[in-house]
């Protein structure tokens, strides 16, 4: 599916506009350096929605040879790795409407743009997508396989935090939205905040209506991607346990 983008209201843009400056005030003192350093790369701003094809795909191929594909809404698991092994990142096209500012049932373009894109200019970031997704592909079709794949990518991906000069900060996407999420994950007494580890990770139920209980803290983005071959180890161990 491609983002038809002459289909995006002056409405459209000005929801975009509101959600991305209302972020842009909170994250540069949330958000992981190279986060924000990618929302200059990928060139979002707050007058327009990103256009796919003619503005972000060719700066993200030169950085790391990445690019966004336009999906309807949440796409089968096979199909969504299948893109992301061969480094094309899923992005709905929808935007939300203005009395879904703050709570969504499923990821819009907003989300998936705003909260995922700019990693998309960090290589190790891209590599550990690319591998992980290679290596969920080769056990898509066991059910334990896929609650600790989903596990691995909720807890990282979509909620993850990194520890850049002896601070917190937020590289998760699913955060990254989000405006009451980005500043509880630091700062609330609520949720636990404790080290990346694989198999901590994969024993941790998701919790998908409500603020993260928890949240694991990686030191690099090198440090996610060489976790995998653990993971795939820990993975293996647990399905001949299953057997």
């Amino acid at each position: 599916m491609n983002q038809t983008y002459s289909s995006y209201t002056t409405d459209d843009h000005k929801v975009w506009r509101l959600l991305f400056e209302r972020q842009l005030e909170k994250l540069p003192s949330l958000a992981s350096k190279d986060y924000l350093a990618g929302i200059e790369k990928a060139g979002f701003v707050a007058s327009h929605i990103p256009d796919f094809e003619k503005e972000l795909n060719p700066r993200l191929v030169a950085l790391t040879g990445w690019s966004v594909v336009g999906v309807p809404g949440l796409v089968p698991i096979r199909e969504f790795f299948e893109l992301m092994a061969a480094r094309q990142f899923p992005a709905s096209t929808w935007l939300r409407s203005r009395d879904q500012l703050e709570y969504l049932e499923e990821p819009d373009m907003f989300h998936d743009t705003f909260g995922h894109v700019p990693l998309l200019t960090n290589q190790a970031f891209c590599d550990f997508l690319a591998e992980f997704s290679k290596i969920s592909l080769k056990y898509i079709e066991d059910e334990t396989a896929i609650k600790m794949m989903q596990r691995l990518y909720w807890y990282t991906v979509e909620f993850g935090l990194v520890r850049e000069n002896n601070e917190l900060r937020i590289y998760g996407g699913g955060i990254l939205s989000s405006s009451g999420e980005s500043e509880y994950s630091l700062h609330s007494n609520i949720p636990e905040r404790v080290p990346f580890t694989i198999e901590e990770i994969i024993a941790t139920e998701i919790k998908i209506d409500e603020y993260q209980k928890k949240y694991f803290i990686i030191d690099s983005y090198e440090q996610l991607f060489h976790s995998l071959s653990e993971f795939e180890k820990v993975l293996e161990q647990q399905l001949l346990v299953c057997q």
